[in-house]
């Protein structure tokens, strides 16, 4: 699959990935800073933002697609950074395609199963409005608001939205798909040989996403990784802590080049 993305600043290349119901203007700041010392390339992942939308939604055709846009772009290696759903495909094309990939970033994610329950509520926001037009940003709040109390989340749930032609907002999602799939392959895994190359973990420390006990996989998939704890962030560490996040992210990347 052929995805959206964006380009901006020279050097070696960094590709971003977003989470679940996000878009390439999730890690923006990031991709900001970044800029300054290298080639950034944002993608929309499959089912999300401006990229193609298909049935068929799993970590190997997602990690699949990613390979393929380090084709188009002849890139020969790529630095990774991806965040929650984001991070698990960024460790798929790790774990199979290791010759592509010079450092790893995986932010608030483990390389487990998780149970569907954690982004229950957004699920059911984002399908409440899912196949609706409606007027206006609010009008879409009101309804997913019935679901999600919290505004932060709200207002990245609606930043799905898209003006149409008459006017109307609807959302660019495919949640046909995501539906379909959240409860079995996108709560999957990833899988395969261990990576070898550096690998930074990025916990929010209030986050559930990466425990101890996840510690043994982490080790043994990514021997050469180290976890870095954000203090007072959730698993939005990006958006929570920007500057914490940013400056743990370029430290590493500096370090390992």
């Amino acid at each position: 699959m052929k995805l959206n993305y964006t380009e901006q600043g020279s050097g070696a290349a960094i590709i971003l990935m977003h989470g679940m119901f996000g878009s390439l203007s999730n890690l923006g700041n990031l991709a900001k800073l970044m800029a300054q010392s290298f080639r950034v390339i944002s993608v929309d992942l499959r089912n999300h933002g401006d990229s193609p939308h298909e049935d068929d939604m799993d970590l190997a055709l997602m990690a699949a697609d990613i390979v393929e846009l380090i084709s188009d772009l002849d890139l020969s290696s790529t630095i990774l950074i991806g965040h929650s759903l984001g991070g698990k495909i960024a460790m798929q094309v790790a774990l199979n395609n290791p010759q592509l990939v010079k450092q790893l970033v995986v932010a608030d994610i483990s390389p487990v199963d998780y149970p569907q329950t954690n982004n229950a509520p957004a699920l059911d926001a984002l399908s409440a409005l899912s196949g609706l037009q409606v007027a206006s940003r609010r009008a879409a709040d009101e309804i997913i608001s019935q679901h999600v109390a919290d505004q932060m989340t709200r207002a990245f749930l609606l930043k799905n939205l898209a003006r149409n032609a008459d006017g109307q907002f609807s959302l660019k999602l495919n949640m046909d798909s995501i539906v379909k799939n959240y409860g079995t392959s996108l709560v999957a895994a990833p899988t395969g040989m261990p990576f070898e190359g550096p690998t930074l973990f990025l916990k929010g420390e209030t986050s559930a996403y990466i425990q101890q006990k996840h510690r043994p996989v982490i080790d043994g998939l990514f021997p050469n990784a180290q976890l870095q704890v954000i203090a007072g962030a959730g698993h939005w560490l990006h958006a929570e802590k920007p500057d914490a996040f940013n400056n743990l992210v370029n430290s590493f990347l500096v370090a390992n080049r």
